[in-house]
């Protein structure tokens, strides 16, 4: 098997661009949640949160031409891939971007919400008036990968993901096993998601966002005895994923090894998480790293901020982690970014390793009496030695994934 690691990595947040900005301005305790204006017009959408991702200026870093056919979440998409390639020290040029070895995992949970809308009202008017030549491919199942694919002109597999809150996660980690295999030898992963009130509204009628309207600062709230939900956010996240003896022949950035993946699904309730299923895939993520529970320094948590999934969520790593191995959730600041904030937490985890730094629950005041006794971090923590992480997603419809990172100074 082929050894595998992270060599680039393109973030766009609700904290800011870039990987560096989103991390100074979680250490320094800011929030991407605020009150939505857009959303008070909306009837009967009881909560006005978000947190919105910060738009790139897309026309001075895409043409035109290649914006025809990608809806705001693909060119999220494409330009978190163009950062992290260029933060991995390559370029458009690269031969291997196009010689076959390259592929593309790319995924979103709901896609370009605004060009869905233009579909809906063809149907419901049953008339084309308003749709053109390249509206389907704004809103294609596959629309991030296919164009990242075509914008680097890449002709190795291409691997679209579309679970929900694990689009990102699952496309890093099958990017993952298709060069460990030999596959590939380079492979462009992540996850896009863009903020809109249809979005914010699917989730408000199943009851399961905040309500803290007047204090969005305070919300969401992980593990918290009183939250209330979660907030929706948006953003993208693209990790260079690539064959380690090949980086270290190039010279390029290493991040960590990605040294153990898993995924599975609940097989129990579209909605309602399964504990047992979620303790299971992150014992196979442990297997496949080869590493047992007390090798992990950090688990980077899903934890939205609703009653049941944290509830859940806490068994679960409980039985697998017990009370000892540092724990947080990164939506207390970010929102939930649905089908970005896999690979953005990932990155984000990898961020914590490489600066020793271990990320607190913000929003976190009393930790539910319910949830056992886990090591959940209250406060940031400094000069921290992580060696191994573990970063975990799950969505609705039972889909689940866990990532295990070793920091490249730990690799023999």
């Amino acid at each position: 098997m082929k050894r595998v690691v992270v060599t680039g990595i393109g973030l766009i947040s609700p904290l800011g661009e870039g990987l560096d900005v989103t991390m100074d301005a979680l250490i320094a305790g800011r929030t991407g949640v605020r009150v939505m204006e857009e959303f008070q017009s909306w009837k009967g959408l009881r909560s006005h949160l978000g947190a919105p991702q910060v738009d790139p200026d897309y026309a001075t870093i895409l043409t035109s031409k290649a914006r025809r056919s990608m809806g705001t979440v693909a060119q999220l998409a494409t330009v978190s891939s163009l950062m992290a390639l260029e933060d991995a020290n390559l370029d458009l040029s690269e031969a291997i971007l196009a010689d076959g070895r390259t592929g593309v995992a790319y995924g979103s949970g709901i896609g370009s919400t605004e060009d869905l809308s233009k579909f809906a009202v063809s149907s419901h008017t049953k008339e084309v008036k308003g749709l053109t030549a390249l509206s389907y491919h704004k809103i294609m199942a596959h629309s991030c990968a296919a164009n990242i694919s075509i914008f680097f002109q890449c002709t190795g597999r291409l691997i679209p993901t579309s679970s929900a809150c694990t689009s990102g996660s699952l496309a890093v980690g099958l990017a993952y096993e298709e060069i460990a295999c030999g596959r590939h030898d380079l492979m462009i992963a992540g996850g896009a998601e863009a903020l809109s009130p249809a979005i914010a509204a699917v989730f408000d009628v199943m009851f399961a966002t905040s309500l803290h309207n007047e204090s969005p600062q305070t919300s969401p709230a992980p593990f918290d005895a009183s939250r209330d939900g979660m907030v929706v956010g948006g953003g993208a996240c693209t990790l260079i994923l690539e064959e380690r003896e090949r980086a270290l022949e190039r010279g390029a950035p290493i991040y960590a090894e990605l040294i153990g993946f898993a995924t599975n699904a609940d097989g129990y309730h579209v909605t309602h998480p399964n504990p047992g299923t979620i303790e299971t895939v992150m014992r196979q993520s442990l297997h496949d790293a080869g590493c047992s529970p007390g090798d992990i320094d950090y688990v980077n948590a899903h934890a939205t901020g609703t009653r049941v999934g944290d509830q859940v969520e806490a068994e679960a790593s409980y039985a697998v982690f017990g009370d000892t191995v540092p724990i947080s959730s990164l939506k207390g600041a970010l929102g939930h970014t649905l089908g970005a904030c896999g690979a953005i937490e990932a990155a984000l985890t990898l961020e914590q390793m490489n600066r020793g730094v271990l990320l607190q629950n913000r929003n976190l005041k009393e930790v539910d009496p319910e949830c056992p006794p886990l090591a959940l971090l209250l406060k940031n923590r400094e000069q921290v030695r992580i060696r191994c992480a573990m970063s975990n997603t799950f969505a609705f419809g039972g889909v689940n994934t866990s990532l295990v990172f070793r920091q490249e100074s730990e690799c023999e």
